[in-house]
């Protein structure tokens, strides 16, 4: 399943209850588009915001209107206790895979941060997805680090950010500093652990320089915009990949300044009707005022889909 587009869709709130309603048509969208799998509770999804009991109805939701596509499932918390008891809750629901970012309150050292992979493999029967989120975390893997957990058991794949893949070359292509990152993770990853690429901003680049799958925080909504992407950066039409990843500089700016995607993404769910006006649990906000207006005005322009 750790293959083209895995969308990261919005876990929508009302009244600081889960909207199951408005769940229930975000994923229906995403299995029309035919994605290639499907994460729910990403950190779009708000994994860190939900109990056990509401990670558990969610999973069961996504997947019973995904249907045949695999869905993935956040399990992130800050206690090895609490990730073990959220695995047992997805894989209990369907989940066909589950993401983990190593969670912290009090930094973690790498030893930590191994025992816990250690810990959580041990306990799982279906595959693990190494999540490497520094700008939420605030811990970055070290190619050692990366060497280690991936050789532990039922781990299938790594998503790394996507600013090594933001440099360009002396052609000016934007993937020469990618493909060598990419080249230095192969040499220490197994074969058989797939590479995804996250941070929309450098998806196009990260799929030309050759990851397995693009982990999305814009293909949640619109998924066929990126699925358009990611077969442009595969074929002789990488250029035009680029090109489209260029056009959309204006909602990269908006995700930049309003501290990642996921205000803007349920923003822009409200303003399609998917959701409520205030579709986030308290005390998190929707885009306001300009932000929201700009928004509005980038959703005409660009007809993404």
């Amino acid at each position: 399943m750790f293959t083209g587009l895995c969308a990261f869709p919005l876990t929508p709130f009302h009244n600081e209850k889960i909207d199951y309603r408005a769940f229930e048509k975000l994923i229906g969208n995403l299995k029309q588009a035919n994605v290639e799998s499907i994460c729910a509770m990403g950190s779009t999804g708000l994994y860190p915001y939900l109990s056990k009991d509401e990670l558990a109805k969610v999973t069961e939701t996504s997947v019973e209107i995904a249907g045949d596509t695999p869905v993935m499932v956040g399990i992130g918390s800050l206690r090895t206790y609490d990730v073990l008891k959220n695995a047992e809750a997805a894989q209990r629901a369907g989940a066909r895979a589950l993401l983990l970012a190593p969670v912290s309150y009090h930094p973690l050292h790498e030893a930590e941060v191994l025992a816990l992979y250690e810990k959580v493999t041990a306990e799982i029967s279906v595959p693990l997805c190494i999540y490497e989120n520094p700008g939420v975390t605030q811990f970055s893997f070290s190619d050692t680090l990366y060497s280690q957990v991936t050789q532990l058991p039922n781990v299938g794949a790594i998503k790394i950010p996507g600013m090594p893949f933001a440099d360009t070359d002396a052609d000016g292509n934007g993937n020469a500093a990618g493909k060598a990152r990419l080249s230095s993770l192969r040499n220490v990853v197994p074969d058989h652990v797939a590479i995804g690429v996250s941070g929309d901003k450098f998806g196009a680049l990260g799929m030309q320089a050759g990851c397995d799958l693009w982990l999305s925080v814009l293909g949640g909504l619109f998924p066929n915009t990126v699925k358009t992407m990611i077969a442009s950066s595969q074929s002789t039409s990488s250029q035009a990949a680029i090109a489209e990843s260029e056009r959309l500089t204006p909602l990269w700016d908006l995700f930049a300044r309003n501290k990642g995607g996921m205000r803007v993404m349920a923003t822009a769910a409200a303003i399609l009707g998917y959701t409520e006006a205030n579709c986030l649990p308290h005390p998190l906000q929707p885009l306001q005022a300009e932000d929201k207006q700009k928004l509005e005005a980038i959703l005409t322009q660009l007809s993404l889909d």
